[in-house]
């Protein structure tokens, strides 16, 4: 359900293309396959208003529940947690890459009861966001949901507890043998390559 004064799915996915989030092409993901489009969040919260309205929308459905705390994985999920925490009245922290997955550092903890609130830019397979619940399961802090930006696995991922997203997409990837894009001659481009 949209709320009143909030853009469409459809408002949110011309925002993308206009600031650069969405590309359209063919693409080198870092897992190796291909895929016609490719997502950098980060390209729209360049921008402090759309910032503060995409983070609006994430937080909307979890006003009501008393979040003591949002976190976010860095990188994607540290200028979210940032302004989703402060529409809600909550503190910001972020977890960090770890060997054995994500921890958090920098003196960041959950209280056991205290209400958690884990935000990401984008999710694929979810595994980033595992293991934010992971940490936060292990301090018996208290799980409120999952808001994120974009669910680009197309509602594959279940995590368990009370799920959003802003923008739901499925974005089909190939191996290189069965890459369409491959077999039509479009030039492959790496993201890394645009400085991605």
């Amino acid at each position: 359900m949209m709320d009143e004064g909030h853009k469409s799915e459809e408002q949110v996915l011309q925002l993308f293309r206009e600031t650069g989030v969405l590309l359209e092409g063919h693409f080198r993901l870092t897992s190796g396959k291909h895929s016609r489009q490719f997502l950098q969040c980060a390209q729209v919260l360049r921008f402090p208003a759309h910032t503060e309205e995409l983070a609006a929308m994430m937080a909307d459905p979890f006003r009501d529940e008393g979040v003591d705390k949002v976190v976010g994985p860095a990188m994607g999920g540290i200028i979210l947690s940032y302004e989703v925490a402060r529409q809600l009245g909550a503190e910001a922290i972020y977890t960090e890459k770890a060997d054995e997955g994500a921890r958090l550092r920098r003196g960041f903890s959950a209280e056991p009861g205290e209400k958690v609130l884990v935000v990401e830019d984008a999710i694929t397979t979810g595994g980033t966001v595992n293991s934010a619940i992971e940490i936060f399961a292990q301090t018996q802090a208290d799980l409120v949901g999952v808001s994120v930006l974009v669910d680009r696995s197309g509602r594959a991922v279940d995590f368990g507890i009370p799920y959003h997203a802003v923008v739901t997409m499925e974005i089909p990837a190939y191996t290189p043998a069965d890459c369409p894009m491959c077999r039509e001659g479009v030039p492959l481009v790496s993201p890394k390559d645009l400085g991605m």
